[in-house]
């Protein structure tokens, strides 16, 4: 947090974002997290919020429960990283998690179609706008 307003360090965001990720990527539930790494459900949200800082030796914990690096978690590994932008905020979102796993339950066919469906969507509401 920073001292001035007490809003979470947009790094500590960014981790808990890519943590978040990265457990809903494997399957892994916050209370699985949280009791591999011994602390509490409430603590692994507070991480994945970026209102808690993650110390690096909960990071390498982490990061060993969720196969992947700390580097990965912390942004530094290139064929992972992204910038912050509109599209991963929304990515990361509840809604984007949730249509994610949605979409990555249906055969190679329907999600081309589910996409096509979202892009026509989008397009019918972008052309409301202007």
């Amino acid at each position: 947090m920073t001292e001035q307003n007490h809003t979470p360090d947009p790094l500590d965001v960014a981790v808990g974002q890519r943590i978040r990720v990265r457990r809903k990527a494997v399957g892994v539930s916050q209370s699985t997290l949280a009791e591999f790494i011994g602390v509490s459900f409430q603590q692994c949200q507070k991480y994945e919020k970026g209102s808690n800082r993650v110390s690096a030796s909960m990071l390498i914990r982490i990061a060993h429960r969720l196969d992947t690096t700390v580097a990965a978690l912390v942004g530094e590994d290139e064929t992972i990283k992204a910038a912050p932008d509109e599209l991963s905020a929304f990515i990361c979102s509840p809604a984007g998690l949730r249509l994610a796993e949605a979409a990555k339950a249906l055969p190679a066919n329907a999600q081309a179609s589910l996409i096509n469906v979202a892009r026509a969507m989008g397009d019918g509401f972008s052309g409301a706008r202007a």
